[in-house]
């Protein structure tokens, strides 16, 4: 039987963002269901396990997408957790953060550094101290 973009998209989701990718979609099914199945078919079934780029690459895009929008701090948390999840280290998500300040601006550098810290607070992950 072949696996449906529904299926896969869900493999995946919970592969990378886990419990916190689940509750996004299960949040939206007293609201809008058809934007979970959505995000599950289209993001998680169709483009994320396209070959060119690992799991890893991806979420660094992801962080950094969330990071230049603006205003994503609730999918930057999931998706700065769903780095973690696929092995990318703490401190080179907070090294792709340092490297957009100059294309971005501190404000938003900011805001995806303390959502970092919320996450890492969380899961209890210190940073080494210098990082230079």
């Amino acid at each position: 039987m072949k696996q449906t973009r529904f299926d896969l998209g869900m493999k995946m989701l919970k592969e990378i963002d886990g419990v916190g990718g689940e509750n996004v979609i299960k949040s939206l099914e007293g609201i809008a269901p058809d934007l979970g199945k959505y995000i599950i078919e289209f993001a998680f079934g169709d483009i994320y396990p396209r070959k060119a780029l690992s799991i890893q690459e991806r979420e660094i895009i992801t962080i950094t997408s969330l990071l230049t929008a603006g205003g994503c701090e609730p999918q930057l948390e999931v998706h700065i957790n769903g780095s973690l999840n696929v092995g990318i280290a703490p401190e080179k998500i907070i090294e792709t953060f340092i490297q957009c300040i100059p294309y971005t601006g501190f404000p938003r550098v900011l805001n995806a550094i303390f959502t970092a810290k919320k996450v890492f607070d969380e899961r209890q992950i210190t940073l080494n101290e210098k990082s230079e």
